[in-house]
């Protein structure tokens, strides 16, 4: 096994330091998930989620309902592990939106993030040293993904360096009308972050940060001011 070098843990995050990175994971804490639901001999599946979140709100194909209790510690547990693990982050948005009345296939759905993490124990946030400070980031949004109150999903992440520092994934707060209303306040959203880094990154290191670059997807911004009557 690679020497990871001096090793801190600390509430469930693990903190391996050398000179030139520093890499951050929560694997021992992952382990005691899989340990305290039964999981740690399961098989690995590469994906957290099924893409067809339409059967997490079809009652009618699984009307049985399960321990709430159970489901919202599971939940809680695995919405921990969020804070260094971007890549379940819109699942658990998805599965908290049932902790109300959750029925089989919502637990089911939260035992197949469990397989996923058995498969990516390691997974973790890199920081290699560098000499400079680049933030940059990227957002995205759908448009009234959720057929319960029609509102849009959105995410965003940004990165500074070798690898992501703040992240998010969450339904809108306004019901958007169109495609390109849903996409402009995802990027709003995402600017209002950008802003918060740059002066958080400014007071901590001081100077004179770079433009930030956010990508994102504007197809959309792009045909409406070609056709502005549509």
């Amino acid at each position: 096994m690679k020497d990871l070098g001096l090793m801190h843990y600390i509430l469930g995050l693990e903190v391996w330091q050398k000179p030139s990175e520093i890499f951050l994971t929560q694997g021992k804490y992952a382990v005691d998930i899989l340990q305290r639901y039964g999981m740690q001999d399961c098989k690995s599946m590469s994906v957290p989620m099924t893409t067809n979140l339409t059967k997490l709100r079809d009652t009618t194909t699984s009307t049985q309902s399960v321990d709430s209790t159970l489901y919202r510690q599971l939940i809680g547990s695995l919405m921990y592990l969020v804070h260094m693990r971007s890549d379940i982050c819109y699942t658990m948005n998805a599965l908290s939106q049932f902790m109300f009345d959750p029925k089989q296939i919502h637990l089911v759905a939260s035992k197949h993030v469990l397989i996923y993490v058995r498969g990516t124990i390691t997974y973790g946030l890199r920081y290699t040293s560098s000499s400079g400070v680049l933030l940059f980031g990227y957002a995205s949004s759908d448009w009234a993904g959720s057929a319960v109150d029609q509102k849009s999903t959105f995410g965003y992440c940004f990165s500074m360096g070798s690898t992501m520092i703040s992240w998010s994934n969450r339904k809108q707060g306004s019901i958007a009308q169109s495609t390109p209303e849903a996409k402009y306040i995802a990027a709003s959203d995402a600017f209002k972050e950008a802003v918060w880094l740059r002066k958080l990154i400014s007071d901590l290191f001081g100077g004179k940060l770079d433009s930030t670059i956010i990508h994102y997807d504007n197809q959309s911004c792009i045909k409406l001011s070609e056709n502005p009557v549509a």
